[in-house]
């Protein structure tokens, strides 16, 4: 190989890593209500809280989301963890792809 194909080899794998530095998501932080992406902010079972419905759903099939405002996300992560929380305020920091959130980690708000 010669000298000019090494550099240029090189130098596509440090725009490569630098490119990938740059794209990585830093964690956020989003309070909102932990529900599931079926219902989001509105329950559909009456007579039963929203906690109620939230487990309902996602035994069904839906997956847990935070709506904080008008933006829902779906949460990934530990669902033990998750579902402790369906039906109330919580804070959740994690990084964001698309419309999921990467729990890092959660916590009632006061």
């Amino acid at each position: 190989m010669n000298t000019r194909m090494i550099r240029q080899i090189l130098s596509v794998a440090l725009i490569n890593a630098a490119l990938a530095t740059i794209t990585m998501a830093a964690p956020q932080k989003f309070t909102g209500v932990v529900s599931d992406d079926m219902c989001k902010q509105k329950h559909m079972m009456p007579g039963h809280t929203d906690a109620d419905c939230t487990h309902a759903c996602v035994k069904s099939g839906s997956k847990y989301a935070l709506v904080a405002g008008d933006q829902v996300f779906i949460l990934k992560g530990d669902a033990k963890q998750i579902e402790k929380y369906a039906g109330k305020k919580v804070s959740v920091t994690g990084e964001v792809a698309g419309s999921s959130l990467q729990v890092a980690s959660i916590a009632d708000t006061k």
